[in-house]
C-alpha cells in the first residue's frame, strides 16, 4: 500500500496544541474518575478488533486462494507437457534442456522460447502481461507461442508459491531470465516498478531457483545501461560499472552484485548478459525504431534528440535473431549449479520513407550519449558472431509491421492500431 507523505506527518508541522493547566487538571481528573468504564470500553473496542481481523484474514487468503489463475491437475499437465523436452537423451544433439523462460510474452522471450521450442527444447513461460505497453501485443505473442506447443504461465516472479510450485512440478535444467520492467525514462515516472520487478522480483526467483532439486543453470539479461557514464568506447566487460545514470541501471547493476551473491553463496551457476538495444519483429512499441516506422508511414514528423552542445547521440543496435543466438550460447555452455537443498556444494561458474525530423536537445533523464560494444569476450567464450547489419534487421523488422499492423497506403492508416 502506497503511504502518502501527509500521513507520515502531521497536517501541520511544528504546531501543537497547549492547554491551560487548570482545563488540563479537570480533564485528568474525569478521566480516571471513570477508569473501570473506559477499561470495559477497552475490552470491548480490542475484542471487536481481533475479531475484524480474524475475519479479514481468512476473507482475504480465500479470495487469494480463489482469485489464483493457476494450480489443478489440468494446468500441471500443461505444464510438465511445454517443459518436457522433446530431443531424445541420445539425439546427436545431445539430450533436450527444460528451460523457464521469464517475460516469455516480451519481445525477447518471445523469439528465444520458440528458438529453443524449434530445436527440441523444453520450454515453459511466465509472465504478469504488465501494462507498460500495450497488452494485446504481449498476448498475441502468447498465442503465437501456443501455437509452438509453448504454455505461458500467467504470474508474476514475485509470487513465491507459484514459482515454488513450478519447480516442484517440473525439474528445469535451466532459468533463462528475461523479465524485467524496461525502459529508462520510465523510471522517472514509477521507479517503485523497477524497483519492484528488477530487484525484488530477481531476489525472488534465485530464492527459487537455490532452494530447488536439481538447482538450475540461471542466464539472465541484464543490460548495457550499466555502463552509464563511463566515457571508454566501446564498451567492455572490464570497464568500471559503478556510475548508472538512470534508475533502470541502477536496478542492473544492483542485479549483477546479488547474483554474484547468489553465486558465491548457494552455489548457483550464472551467466549475465549485457543487451545492446535490441530491435525487430515483434518488437517493443516504446522504442525510437518503432515510433519512426509509424509516424514515417503516416507521414508525420519524428523526433530525433541531439546531445548538449549539438553532439550526435549513437547506439550500438542488436538484431533480435542475434541476441536469440546469443542467449542459445549461453544456455548451452553454462556450467552445473552446484547446490543442493539451499546449500552450496562446490564452486559454480559466474558470467557476464524519407523521415520528417525535430531535432531537439535530450532532456536529462537518465539516456546516455552514446552505447559501442565490445563483442570479443562474448565472441571468445560462446562462440557469439552477430550476422545481421542495422539496414538488413531494420528491413525485417518494416516487413513485420506492415504485415501485423496492417498498413493501408492510400489513407496512412493502420487496421490493427
Amino acid at each position: 500500500m502506497r503511504v502518502l507523505e501527509e500521513d507520515l506527518y502531521p497536517s501541520t508541522p511544528g504546531k501543537v496544541k497547549v492547554e491551560r493547566a487548570g482545563a488540563m487538571s479537570r480533564y485528568l481528573h474525569r478521566c480516571f474518575a471513570s477508569t473501570g468504564t473506559m477499561f470495559l470500553w477497552a475490552l470491548f473496542l480490542v475484542a471487536m478488533t481481533a475479531t475484524y481481523l480474524s475475519v479479514h484474514s481468512i476473507v482475504d487468503t480465500s479470495s487469494r486462494y480463489f482469485a489464483a489463475s493457476w494450480g489443478g491437475l489440468h494446468w500441471e499437465r500443461q505444464i510438465r507437457a511445454s517443459a518436457s523436452p522433446r530431443r531424445p537423451p541420445g539425439s546427436a544433439e545431445g539430450a533436450g534442456l527444460s528451460v523457464l523462460v521469464t517475460g516469455a510474452a516480451g519481445f525477447v522471450g518471445t523469439h528465444c522460447s520458440l528458438a529453443l521450442r524449434k530445436r527440441g527444447d523444453g520450454v515453459l513461460g511466465l509472465d504478469n502481461f504488465n501494462s507498460y505497453y500495450d497488452p494485446s501485443l504481449k498476448k498475441a505473442r502468447r498465442a503465437l507461442l501456443g501455437s509452438h506447443g509453448v504454455f505461458v504461465v500467467e504470474g508474476d516472479i514475485n509470487d513465491g508459491r507459484l514459482l515454488a510450485k513450478l519447480f516442484d512440478v517440473v525439474p528445469f535444467t535451466h532459468v533463462l531470465h528475461l523479465a524485467a520492467q524496461a525502459g529508462v525514462r520510465y523510471a522517472m515516472e514509477n521507479p517503485a516498478s523497477y524497483v519492484h520487478s528488477n530487484i525484488a522480483g530477481l531476489v525472488s526467483l534465485l530464492e527459487a531457483c537455490k532452494d530447488a532439486d536439481p538447482q538450475p543453470a540461471v542466464v539472465w539479461a541484464s543490460s548495457s545501461s550499466v555502463y552509464g557514464l563511463n566515457d571508454r568506447v566501446p564498451f567492455s566487460e572490464a570497464h568500471r560499472t559503478d556510475r548508472p545514470a538512470s534508475l533502470y541501471a541502477a536496478t542492473k547493476k544492483a542485479g549483477e552484485e546479488i547474483t554474484h551473491t547468489y553465486n558465491h553463496i548457494y552455489g548457483l551457476s550464472v551467466t549475465g548478459l549485457r543487451f545492446f538495444t535490441v530491435y525487430g519483429p515483434w518488437g517493443r512499441p516504446d522504442m525510437a525504431y518503432f515510433s519512426f516506422t509509424r509516424n514515417i508511414l503516416q507521414g508525420k514528423p519524428i523526433t530525433v534528440y541531439r546531445g548538449r552542445d549539438r553532439v550526435d547521440l549513437a547506439r550500438d543496435f542488436t538484431y533480435i535473431d542475434d541476441i536469440v543466438r546469443g542467449c542459445l550460447a549461453s544456455l548451452d555452455t553454462a556450467g552445473r549449479s552446484t547446490g543442493t537443498g539451499g546449500k552450496k556444494r562446490g564452486p559454480a561458474p559466474y558470467l557476464r520513407v524519407k523521415a520528417k525530423k525535430n531535432v531537439v536537445e535530450m532532456p536529462g533523464n537518465g539516456d546516455v550519449p552514446y552505447t559501442h560494444a565490445n563483442i570479443s569476450l562474448a565472441r571468445e567464450q560462446l562462440g557469439y558472431k552477430p550476422t545481421t547489419s542495422l539496414e538488413m534487421g531494420l528491413k525485417k523488422f518494416v516487413r513485420w509491421y506492415l504485415s501485423y499492423y496492417g498498413y493501408n497506403r492510400g489513407t496512412h492508416t493502420f487496421r490493427n492500431s
